[in-house]
């Protein structure tokens, strides 16, 4: 693996810098005061990114992101479209990490269709906006505890639960379903279905009010008999005691390196700000030895060094991914790190530059309220290094929990 991006991806990585330049940072405030309104200003950004998307191989969206899986071993090194889509995502939440998320058929169910669905389903979703809805009432960061019931009912099944904080859940075309097709199997009769807006029995019931990324919406949504044809469900239908819940939790080291790539977006962006304004307060090119930095140097040279580590550990991950390498340890490691790099850094900007910070005048505010929950979902802090040790210690999830 090379530590640099490939140089394949220049053009990409620059189209979406000057997206997110363009773009998204001129609305970034609009958006964050105005919680709940659609940003109008997506629907062309989406359309464009679809033709990026279809028209070359590498792109950015989260569609082009498949699974891990088994190795590929005809000798052929790739730098593939999680790779790009990684670099993108980075991108792009230098600008705004809420309208990234709020982008039509960018969601992260897309990204669980992605990595999950067969041949056909790959096909017959195509185009369609994806949310993903995993997290219950009773069921937070355990997603081996989820209660909604899938029951097979001739070629349907029927949908029967609740599920809360399901980002772009009452915009989005479609919400991809975690169910169980039976609860005294346990986790590994989890199955994921897509679930169209508008089938009878599913209802949006409310929509949060949020710390951050306002621009996307976070819904609940409830499922009262709600009938999904059988050919819904993504992946096989069988469940295989012996597999566990490997099948639908394939779908985690699939998005958990573009939610750390959100992280880093952010990041980076709270990071070129805070050195926009110190300016006058640092040396250039980090040439001042250390023992002489003023605190704010030492400690923005410390930031960027745990900036650069999240990026590489989450470039390995997509990397992996591409090469059809198994990547659900580096999947966890890419979004603890980056999800607590995020956090602490956009904080420590806030902090560095005092009142500037803290004020509405400045993005940096903004920023350190959005990069908490980049913390939090698709696994928190805690799950991720449970995970990890898990994958270390050769344990089952039964063994350490």
């Amino acid at each position: 693996m090379y530590l640099e991006s490939p140089k394949k991806f220049n053009m990409l990585v620059e189209q979406a810098h000057q997206v997110a330049l363009n773009v998204l940072r001129p609305v970034s405030r609009k958006y964050d005061k105005a919680e709940h309104s659609y940003p109008k200003e997506l629907d062309m950004l989406a359309s464009l990114l679809d033709g990026m998307n279809e028209g070359a191989p590498g792109s950015a969206g989260a569609t082009s992101a498949t699974g891990g899986g088994n190795k590929d071993t005809s000798g052929d090194i790739k730098n593939g479209a999680n790779l790009s889509t990684v670099l993108g995502v980075i991108e792009m939440c230098w600008g705004d990490c809420g309208l990234l998320l709020a982008m039509p058929r960018q969601g992260l169910g897309n990204a669980a269709i992605a990595a999950v669905a067969n041949e056909e389903q790959l096909e017959r979703f195509k185009g369609t906006w994806a949310a993903m809805a995993i997290t219950e009432p009773g069921c937070g960061s355990d997603s081996a505890a989820i209660r909604t019931t899938a029951t097979k009912d001739g070629d349907e099944y029927i949908l029967n639960g609740e599920k809360i904080y399901v980002t772009s859940g009452a915009r989005a075309d479609s919400v991809v379903v975690w169910a169980t097709l039976d609860k005294n199997i346990g986790r590994a009769a989890i199955k994921s279905f897509v679930v169209k807006h508008g089938t009878p029995g599913m209802q949006v019931t409310r929509l949060e009010k949020k710390l951050g990324i306002k621009a996307s919406d976070t819904a609940a949504i409830t499922f009262t008999d709600c009938r999904v044809p059988a050919a819904n469900l993504l992946g096989t239908p069988e469940v295989d005691v012996q597999k566990g819940f490997a099948g639908v939790m394939q779908t985690f080291d699939n998005t958990r390196p573009l939610v750390a790539a959100m992280a880093l977006g952010v990041a980076r962006a709270s990071l070129d700000r805070t050195r926009e304004i110190l300016k006058d307060h640092l040396s250039p090119n980090y040439s001042k030895p250390m023992l002489t930095a003023s605190h704010a140097e030492a400690t923005l040279n410390r930031l960027e060094a745990d900036w650069e580590a999240a990026k590489l550990l989450t470039l390995k991950a997509a990397w992996m991914a591409d090469n059809k390498i198994p990547n659900s340890k580096e999947a966890s490691m890419a979004k603890a790190k980056a999800g607590r790099v995020g956090n602490e850094l956009t904080l420590k900007c806030v902090e560095l530059c005092g009142a500037a910070g803290y004020l509405e005048d400045e993005l940096l505010e903004k920023w350190a309220r959005d990069s908490k929950i980049l913390d939090i979902f698709e696994g928190t802090q805690q799950i991720q290094l449970l995970i990890i040790a898990r994958r270390l210690l050769n344990k089952s999830s039964a063994e350490l929990k």
